[in-house]
């Protein structure tokens, strides 16, 4: 075994791929901002550098970290979280085959399935993924995938990934799991049977809102380097610059979680006792139908919590305008504390489907700020 695979989670975080340079001694990553590299005669490549959308320093550096902090053989960085998705779906998929999808997914997920890879002859179904009979009943002879969000994205629904593991490998089909809202210091997918783990990098991988990203990571070298092959041939690769901020967000990941975990707890917590609120979304509370599930194979709660406001779908979006601290946005898992109605933002895509979200739903992504100041302006923003 190698130093690295007996170093524990923070400390992979900070120095996994990333030793001081080697010229100068830099103890960062420098930023490679090169497009071509100087070849020492025809094919005679540097550590294998020959063009950046092929392989940069830095993004080899951000992909070797990712690969580590999951336990994956490979890592691979990516554009955009989606850009991830689209290149995973058209490695493994071919016209023909089938994808079980939850119930509860991002919006955009729902929208790379339902307009584009459907119309390439990619066939999908809709499970409660949270049921290992309900995705054994989906199951069909050419599905080749299942396609998992744990915690889901807005309803924070908890599916078993080892047991939905074995009922991938039962159908001779691939588990994907979605690890953004969880990320890797608080669960790891591939050590519970998973295939591939994707990432939003722009939610808590980069975690200051000021980068978007995707990424990649295979339990298998051989996927690995098909999924490899066509990051390259399709071309939605990190650039150097974005790579080296989703490191820097990386080094801080763990201590950053603790205190989202935190937070969100004391939120959910106000929430649930609030007269305002009929239902409150977030696994760390024991009536959760998840709780248990989450607590076996999670280290924390995470930093999201969705709740349904009294008063139906107006009532919510006033919430959502009268908050002050909490800024009004899509997106997730940045150090400042978010807001956002769903079923207007971040998931109208998915409005009249099997999953659209209830109209009184608010989604909260709790930064890590002081909490009695959030919990104050929640309190301002309910009219309590």
């Amino acid at each position: 075994m190698s130093e690295q695979q007996h170093q524990n989670f923070e400390t992979l975080a900070i120095h996994a791929g990333q030793p001081a340079d080697d010229r100068t001694g830099a103890v960062v990553t420098p930023i490679y901002q090169v497009s071509t590299y100087k070849q020492d005669g025809v094919g005679g490549l540097r550590g294998g550098y020959e063009y950046s959308r092929s392989a940069n320093p830095t993004r080899t550096a951000l992909e070797e970290n990712l690969a580590a902090l999951e336990g994956g053989r490979r890592g691979l960085a990516f554009a955009s979280g989606l850009a991830a998705e689209d290149c995973l779906l058209r490695t493994v998929l071919k016209p023909g085959d089938h994808v079980v999808i939850p119930n509860d997914a991002y919006g955009g997920t729902f929208r790379l399935f339902a307009k584009v890879v459907e119309r390439w002859g990619v066939r999908w179904s809709v499970a409660d993924t949270s049921d290992p009979a309900a995705v054994r009943a989906a199951l069909r002879p050419e599905t080749r995938m299942i396609w998992v969000e744990t915690p889901s994205n807005p309803l924070l629904g908890i599916t078993d990934i080892a047991a939905l593991a074995d009922i991938a490998r039962g159908a001779d089909a691939r588990l994907v799991v979605d690890n953004t809202f969880a990320s890797p210091y608080l669960q790891q997918p591939l050590a519970l049977g998973a295939d591939v783990v994707v990432h939003s990098t722009t939610k808590y991988m980069g975690g200051h809102s000021d980068v978007v990203g995707g990424a990649l990571v295979a339990a298998e070298a051989g996927l690995g380097e098909e999924l490899a092959y066509h990051q390259n041939a399709m071309g939605a690769v990190a650039g150097p610059f974005d790579a080296w901020l989703v490191m820097r967000g990386i080094k801080t990941l763990a201590v950053r979680m603790d205190r989202h975990s935190d937070n969100a707890a004391r939120v959910a917590e106000l929430l649930s006792l609030h007269p305002k609120v009929t239902q409150v979304y977030y696994p760390g509370l024991p009536e959760h139908a998840g709780h248990d599930i989450a607590a076996k194979q999670m280290k924390r709660f995470g930093g999201m919590v969705s709740f349904r406001v009294a008063g139906g779908e107006e009532a919510a979006v006033e919430v959502c305008n009268r908050a002050r601290l909490f800024t009004l946005g899509e997106s997730l898992g940045g150090v400042e504390s978010l807001i956002e109605h769903p079923g207007r933002m971040t998931h109208a895509s998915v409005a009249g489907s099997a999953l659209e979200v209830p109209a009184d739903l608010v989604r909260l992504s709790v930064g890590i700020e002081s909490v009695d100041d959030l919990l104050e302006d929640l309190r301002q923003a309910l009219g309590a």
